[in-house]
């Protein structure tokens, strides 16, 4: 070999950027969605005593003492 090749350096490839973008963009959607399950919680209560949960709604019975 009379002429050496010349190599760019490992960030100037293309090859390196294609590897860690895959785990980059997973690790921005986990991200995300921790973000959005801490600040938008689901089940809140509408009002006194009723609880949404997904699509149903249940109300929740309290003990309630009678006085005589």
């Amino acid at each position: 070999m009379t002429e050496q090749q010349i190599t760019k350096p490992w960030f100037k490839q293309l090859w390196p950027w294609l590897l860690i973008s895959g785990p980059a963009v997973a690790m921005i959607g986990c991200i995300i969605t921790i973000y959005l399950a801490i600040n938008y919680q689901a089940d809140k209560p509408l009002r006194d005593g009723v609880v949404k949960r997904g699509l149903k709604v249940e109300q929740q019975i309290k003990d309630v003492q009678v006085q005589k």
